[in-house]
């Protein structure tokens, strides 16, 4: 099963603080234990949303809204993709991890939906335009 795994963002992370070097090394030393297990598949930090933009929709009509966004709480400040056997497994790999802000924080989990959970309404024209799109992909 596949998860993405969010570093939900602080008041330190939308100003911009960037982490020790003590904090990079420790974040680099999980990263490489998540490849060297076949977990991590990607991952990366994100900016602040000050440099950020969002996309809202209302039916035909697009509106851009500028960075930053309120309620810091809500957003994210980084990611990882992994590839685990299950939720028991992610949370296991994430309570291993350290705290990946000064001070307190939260992961956030959340998994992919698998083409097996559309099974009842999914056409063959639409399964196969995904599976043409997931092979360029690859």
């Amino acid at each position: 099963m596949r998860v993405m795994v969010m570093v939900k963002a602080t008041e330190d992370s939308e100003q911009g603080i960037l982490p020790s070097s003590d904090l990079l090394e420790a974040m680099g030393k999980f990263n490489e234990e998540l490849v060297n297990a076949g977990i991590m598949l990607s991952g990366d930090g994100l900016k602040p949303s000050s440099h950020g933009k969002r996309i809202a929709f209302d039916g035909a009509s697009r509106r851009v809204i500028d960075g930053p966004f309120a309620e810091t709480r809500e957003l994210v400040a980084g990611f990882w993709i992994w590839e685990v056997k299950d939720m028991a497994e992610a949370v296991e790999w994430a309570k291993r991890c350290p705290n990946p802000m000064p001070g307190p924080s939260e992961l956030e989990i959340r998994p992919f939906y698998e083409m097996a959970d559309f099974a009842e309404i999914i056409t063959d024209e639409a399964a196969e335009i995904h599976e043409r799109t997931r092979q360029k992909l690859s």
